[in-house]
């Protein structure tokens, strides 16, 4: 039997006087992925940070009332910012974060990790930085992961393996909410275009 995830209502975003997106309701169930698009400032980025937390929904245009968000489970994010320190080899910045969030299996070897650990934060490829913020993320353990642009500076290889590590998470009974500008296979076919939902 399903068991709902994500169960979020009338959520609406401003900023000034331009409304980004307005009555927005949203549902995942436990091992669902959700992919989110729309054009650039349509608001994937604040919608993600409201889901995350970081951002309080708007009132509405409509009839003021404030939009809300439920969560069934923990919560982990990842967007531009690895959240490692740069100037650490790898294995130390990434040892950092394993202290905090518990000793978790984390495949640095297919993340392609392995090679990289004695390397300076700041000398790795923007792609290897993606990949070291995944395995910040594996390594929370959460069951809601929230993507934002993940596939930016990654090659093709680096797709199919950002492709498998959310099949893998769902499979797991995890959900996912993606946003990319580039195409993304993801498990079902929950889609959803912010565009639909600007004033």
């Amino acid at each position: 039997m399903p068991t709902t995830a994500l169960s979020a209502r009338n959520l609406c975003c401003r900023r000034g006087v331009r409304w980004l997106f307005h009555g927005l309701d949203l549902s995942l169930d436990k091992g669902q992925a959700l992919y989110l698009t729309g054009p650039n400032g349509a608001g994937k980025t604040s919608l993600m940070r409201m889901l995350a937390g970081l951002l309080h929904p708007s009132p509405s245009p409509l009839d003021a009332a404030t939009g809300m968000i439920g969560w069934r489970g923990s919560i982990a994010m990842l967007d531009e910012r690895p959240a490692l320190d740069m100037a650490q080899p790898l294995g130390k910045a990434l040892n950092f974060w394993r202290q905090i969030d518990g000793a978790r299996d984390v495949p640095l070897g297919a993340l392609g990790l392995e090679p990289l650990l004695d390397v300076p934060v700041r000398y790795l490829s923007t792609g290897q930085k993606k990949r070291a913020a995944l395995a910040r993320l594996i390594g929370q353990g959460a069951e809601n992961w929230l993507l934002d642009e993940p596939l930016n500076g990654v090659d093709v290889a680096g797709v199919a393996l950002i492709e498998d590590l959310v099949a893998r998470h769902c499979a797991d009974g995890g959900t996912a909410i993606v946003t990319s500008h580039q195409p993304i296979r993801l498990p079902g076919d929950t889609f959803l275009n912010l565009a639909d939902h600007m004033l």
